[in-house]
């Protein structure tokens, strides 16, 4: 069974970075993977939040929500509805767990940052891509703070990168960054949040059928593994880049 985007079970969709694409923000970022757009926008706040005050910590978290029209069918805005739904809570609480596993909160200073990330089009892989592009728009907003003078330590802010990445099995084949059609049907689905270096961050794996075993767990590991690792190489690109823009093909994951 092939996949009806034409891609080779370990290649990643096509992936776009567009850097500061708000001019508002202290660091922003339109990350596309495929057909799914997020907007990530990171926002720099003097003061900590009460539990961190006079603590000499940082404070670094999250919010993800999906415009009404960002899927085939128009859903109702959650602040219509009073209050954001179990799934863009849970998604939240990830983003921002995945961000201050790389952050010094100590070296950030008692300084906040809000890192919003907006789905404008869905086509699975909503939850990877607003981690992998709050990345690059967080990395955007600490410049911003050091060069503004809002962080004074020395010490690197940022202790790594981080990006995330879905795998799954469809039709019995181990796939990786699995887009909607994928993901509708998948016997299994995991997504994966890695540090540039390597490590884990957080793996949420799910079988929707037949249950997996070690073997396969392990395959499906290092799948999402060499996918993360061509994700902070893109991270890196994008952020080098003078234009703020930096585009990859699809490529298999080993590439």
């Amino acid at each position: 069974m092939s996949r009806s985007d034409g891609r080779a079970n370990d290649q990643l969709r096509p992936i776009s970075f567009h850097r500061g694409w708000l001019e508002q923000a202290e660091g922003s970022c339109l990350v596309e993977f495929g057909r799914t757009r997020v907007l990530c926008a990171a926002s720099v706040s003097e003061g900590v939040p009460r539990f961190r005050k006079d603590s000499g910590l940082g404070w670094v978290t999250a919010e993800y929500a999906m415009l009404p029209r960002a899927t085939n069918t128009r859903s109702d805005r959650e602040s219509i509805k009073g209050r954001p739904g179990g799934r863009t809570q849970e998604i939240s609480r990830l983003v921002g767990r995945s961000m201050r596993a790389i952050i010094d909160a100590k070296a950030l200073g008692e300084i906040s940052v809000t890192v919003d990330c907006d789905v404008l089009q869905a086509d699975g892989g909503t939850r990877t891509a607003a981690i992998t592009g709050a990345y690059v728009a967080l990395a955007d907003a600490i410049s911003w703070a050091k060069q503004s003078g809002l962080v004074l330590a020395t010490a690197p802010v940022l202790t790594d990168s981080v990006a995330a990445v879905s795998v799954g099995v469809v039709a019995g084949q181990e796939r990786l960054d699995l887009h909607y059609d994928d993901d509708s049907v998948a016997e299994t689905d995991m997504n994966v949040v890695m540090t540039g270096n390597g490590r884990f961050v957080e793996v949420q794996g799910t079988a929707e059928g037949e249950p997996f075993d070690h073997q396969q767990l392990e395959r499906l590991l290092a799948l999402a593994s060499k996918g993360c690792a061509d994700l902070a190489k893109m991270q890196v690109a994008a952020l080098s880049s003078n234009n703020g823009v930096s585009s990859s093909g699809s490529k298999g994951a080993s590439a």
